[in-house]
């Protein structure tokens, strides 16, 4: 017999939890999502999502050439995400403009895909791997998989955490942090390793697609909601929390795949902090009195 969602939330929570593959799918979401949220942040500051993109386009030469080659499409997965994540650093940094940038990105991404048709052609077969990468299986998560979630999120979040500050500084003014002596290009590379490297492992389990859901829709809805890097890189983290656990709880109770409930509820959380940014832009605000300090006065009261 089939769930059905009741009007008992409670007794819904309690059903969904009284499943180990529930379970572990709860907890590897959430995993998940602490991994995306704060790449993803950084990634839509920077104005990088065409390259978060290309990077998880990688999976289908990746795939291919391991098949190829006789070995596990991970593995090929991993080396083409690595060695994107080289070119895009290697040809777009410098002084080269934005549409510069994304007509490199594009270039390396066409040349992937003409490269995974290559070893296609030359392989013969059918890629069941493929298919695996794209649109992954949350529900199916193992309990090694979701050790090793853990490992790559500690790492994640590990590395991220030790060069976030220099890393945003360039991020906000590239040309002041250059002169202040902080690696530019250098920093830009290594988070797009850290982006590369992070998707490729955590796509074996959820899919390229979910992923990169994960990266952007959080990130976006969050700088939209606030211009404060800290509260709106707190944002991120909770809206990917929310967007996988009610994607994952809707899905339970439903007979469609997880991914697209989870990509459907990205979506919406985003267009509801376009509304709310909106509504607040429209707003009046209220005059201020006669007796409230002004904004160039003085600590402790009005200026004289």
């Amino acid at each position: 017999m089939s769930p059905h969602l009741s009007v008992n939330l409670v007794t819904d929570l309690r059903e969904l939890l009284a499943y180990h593959f529930m379970v572990n799918a709860l907890l590897g979401g959430s995993l998940v999502a602490l991994i995306a949220a704060p790449l993803g942040w950084f990634m839509v500051l920077r104005s990088e999502t065409f390259a978060g993109h290309t990077l998880s386009m990688m999976a289908f030469p990746g795939a291919s050439g391991a098949a190829l080659a006789g070995i596990g499409a991970a593995w090929g997965y991993f080396f083409f995400c690595l060695a994107g994540a080289l070119a895009i650093g290697g040809l777009s940094g410098g002084r080269s403009g934005e549409g510069e940038r994304s007509a490199n990105i594009g270039t390396i991404q066409a040349v992937a895909l003409a490269v995974g048709f290559l070893f296609l052609s030359l392989y013969g077969g059918v890629l069941s791997d493929l298919e695996d990468l794209l649109f992954g299986n949350l529900l199916g998560i193992s309990d090694g998989q979701l050790i090793t979630i853990c490992a790559v999120s500690l790492c994640s979040l590990g590395a991220l955490s030790i060069f976030a500050r220099p890393l945003l500084f360039a991020s906000v003014d590239a040309e002041l942090a250059a002169a202040r002596g902080v690696p530019v290009r250098s920093l830009s590379t290594l988070f797009l390793i850290a982006l590369a490297l992070a998707v490729a492992a955590i796509s074996q389990i959820t899919g390229v697609l979910l992923v990169f859901a994960l990266l952007v829709a959080p990130a976006a809805s969050a700088q939209t909601l606030s211009p404060r890097p800290l509260t709106s890189l707190l944002l991120s983290v909770l809206f990917a929390l929310v967007i996988v656990w009610l994607g994952l709880g809707i899905a339970y109770f439903s007979s469609y795949p997880a991914g697209f409930y989870i990509a459907s509820v990205a979506f919406a959380v985003y267009l509801a902090a376009r509304l709310a940014a909106l509504l607040s832009e429209r707003r009046p605000r209220r005059p201020r009195r006669r007796d409230q300090p002004s904004a160039t006065a003085p600590m402790g009261g009005v200026s004289r």
